[in-house]
């Protein structure tokens, strides 16, 4: 006989949709390695390249795409 989980909890909803999730983690990741790579060569005494700060905005843009897909 299989056993089958159900929800124990009424006020969590498990609807097992999980569009957009991917997205928003790759947004997440591109956005904390902007920032570590920005502190890291301004505390070691260098400009901070445009490229950290693309890489932030492109991370913010890939997480709010994320954040759409996942509310359709």
């Amino acid at each position: 006989m299989q056993k089958t989980e159900t929800n124990s909890n009424p006020d969590v909803e498990d609807s097992g949709d999980r569009k957009g999730v991917a997205t928003r983690l790759l947004g997440v990741v591109a956005i904390i390695l902007g920032s570590l790579d920005s502190v890291l060569s301004w505390r070691g005494g260098f400009d901070v390249e445009p490229f950290y700060i693309t890489l932030i905005a492109g991370g913010v843009v890939l997480y709010i795409s994320g954040s759409v897909a996942g509310r359709r």
